[in-house]
């Protein structure tokens, strides 16, 4: 049986990578884990993982949550630097 730990390891992305698909998209990390898979296998999927962090960001800005905010800023860094399919799109955060 594979543990959450084994998904993360196994999806190409980090655990607050996947907490941020399962935030935005209201879906249990798991799922999360199994969905940035599939994303993470070309430019598009990649360009909206970063697209989902930043509405993440935006929602948490809005809600007055800055230390989420923060968070999830590191997310997104993390994020643009080990995942270069994207093709130089630029996070706007």
């Amino acid at each position: 049986m594979l543990t959450y730990e084994d998904c993360i390891a196994l999806c190409g992305l980090n655990r607050r990578e996947v907490e941020a698909i399962a935030e935005h998209e209201h879906i249990p990390p798991i799922v999360a884990a199994e969905l940035g898979n599939y994303l993470c296998r070309n430019a598009e999927g990649e360009l909206c993982i970063q697209r989902y962090i930043l509405d993440d960001i935006a929602t948490a800005e809005h809600r007055g949550d800055q230390h989420h905010v923060n968070v999830l800023k590191a997310v997104l860094k993390h994020f643009v630097t080990t995942h270069p399919k994207r093709g130089g799109a630029k996070a706007t955060a």
